[in-house]
């Protein structure tokens, strides 16, 4: 196996749905300008709440991605 360095970066995407369509937000948006894009690891998860109501869903990733040569 070939040695690898890859990069890793924290994302927040929101959604009115749910934490997975949050995720699934930052990790789509992240690969319109990265490439090479690994593994997404749920860091944090939360509410944004108004009026006593949930309003949007947030989702902390971690996205990686590799170097190119």
């Amino acid at each position: 196996m070939a040695e690898s360095v890859y990069k890793v970066i924290e994302l927040v995407g929101t959604s009115t749905e749910s934490w997975e369509k949050a995720a699934t937000t930052a990790v789509n948006r992240a690969a319109e300008t990265l490439r090479n894009l690994r593994v997404a690891e749920v860091a944090e998860q939360d509410l944004v709440i108004e009026d006593g109501k949930v309003t949007a869903y947030r989702t902390k990733v971690r996205v990686s991605f590799k170097f190119e040569d």
